[in-house]
């Protein structure tokens, strides 16, 4: 695939990684679920911070804020790339939006579970 640029792979690092960020805040801005996963992912550091998590519990944390932020993008672009194609209702699109939205609904659950197995213990000493 050729960029307006030239050659794939043609454009500085900088531009490409101004590019993702740009990415990053059009899903803040467009995305209310990206939005409520950043507040949860603040607050969850603001908890782990008070119950003093492990730097193992902590990665474990910051892979499950990472896969969960990064499939909320995901699911966003296949939803506009799909909008974009058939603006229209149209069986095959609901299905395609459906599967995707199911990825990161199974990835909330799963940070869920993590969350809960994590901080269950370390909690249940503050009451």
């Amino acid at each position: 695939m050729k960029t307006s640029q030239g050659k794939k792979g043609s454009r500085p690092f900088t531009q490409t990684t101004l590019d993702a960020l740009n990415g990053i805040a059009l899903g803040l801005e467009s995305e209310r679920s990206l939005r409520l996963h950043v507040f949860a992912i603040a607050l969850v550091v603001f908890i782990g911070i008070i119950v003093g998590l492990t730097l193992t519990e902590w990665a474990l944390l910051f892979l499950t804020f990472g896969l969960l932020t990064a499939l909320e993008l995901v699911n966003t672009a296949i939803e506009t790339v799909a909008d974009f194609i058939h603006p229209d209702y149209h069986p095959a699109i609901k299905r395609i939006k459906d599967l995707s939205a199911g990825a990161v609904l199974i990835a909330a659950v799963f940070s869920v579970a993590i969350g809960i197995v994590l901080f269950a213990p370390k909690l249940i000493m503050y009451f």
